[in-house]
């Protein structure tokens, strides 16, 4: 028996990373998972993983920012398992540069990933789940759903050369904890997990000088230089970058019945690094 037995979730960015880990997490606790990844592959094969160990999931590959996915991605749950019980809002990548050299593409494209998308997907979620809780409040029923929003240190405060990523993390901390008040009513448990220096390929030193990902056609530099990778390990108290199953933890955990009275929080895993 696991803790989410029952329980169906939707996990956008789940194809690698700290998604992927979320998802696997998330299944090996019972739950039925809908990945998604902006690419079909690392989405099907996180499937293959979660199906091979007995677990339940689908695919629902696609970019978060389009239109129509916000949809298509709630619509996935309750079309392949009947419902929605956990909304966990990953996916998101960094386009760094100072303020002077960032283009007005390099703004909007953080601000889609990282704001505008969680907020299209909740606002689909918010039918799915509004009615279901009603109708177990009047089967005199208390049911509690959990959202759990990804944030990160530098969007607490601030980080040089991420003026995008920074203000559109603290704008996910500001939309945590409106929702909380707005879906307490429904006994929806909202919550945020600030991030810092956790071992993904968004942030390992890079093997050459130009490591990119591939996001819609648009190669983006990623990766942090080892003299700044040093630096940042040398100011995190427990003495290392968190690894993704750390982060997944941090994330899972609000998901658990033994947080259904926790509810408005923001939740730094970083190893003690708070600045």
């Amino acid at each position: 028996m696991g803790k989410l037995d029952g329980k169906t979730a939707i996990v956008s960015g789940a194809g690698r990373g700290i998604g992927r880990a979320i998802a696997l997490k998330l299944a090996a606790e019972g739950a039925n998972v809908v990945v998604n990844d902006l690419d079909t592959v690392p989405a099907t094969e996180v499937v293959g993983e979660i199906t091979a160990k007995g677990g339940n999931a689908v695919a629902c590959e696609g970019s978060v920012t389009a239109p129509e996915f916000a949809e298509r991605f709630v619509g996935t749950a309750t079309d392949s398992f009947g419902g929605l019980d956990i909304v966990i809002n990953n996916a998101g990548y960094t386009w760094d540069t100072v303020i002077q050299k960032m283009t007005d593409d390099q703004w909007d494209a953080i601000h889609d990933v990282h704001v505008k998308a969680p907020f299209r997907i909740l606002r689909a979620a918010q039918p799915v789940i509004s009615k279901a809780a009603k109708a177990e409040a009047q089967a005199g029923r208390e049911v509690h759903r959990k959202v759990v929003n990804i944030s990160s240190i530098a969007g607490l405060y601030g980080n040089a050369g991420q003026v995008n990523y920074s203000s559109a993390k603290a704008a996910v901390v500001g939309m945590t904890r409106t929702l909380a008040k707005e879906w307490g009513r429904y006994r929806v448990n909202v919550n945020a997990v600030a991030f810092g220096l956790i071992e993904t390929r968004l942030t390992t030193a890079p093997a050459d000088d130009s490591p990119t990902i591939d996001i819609e056609g648009v190669e983006i530099k990623v990766g942090i230089s080892p003299q700044l990778l040093e630096a940042a390990k040398s100011m995190i108290p427990l003495g290392r970058p968190g690894t993704t199953e750390e982060a997944a933890g941090s994330v899972v955990m609000l998901t658990y019945p033994e947080a259904d009275y926790v509810s408005g929080q923001v939740i730094v895993t970083g190893g003690g690094w708070v600045s």
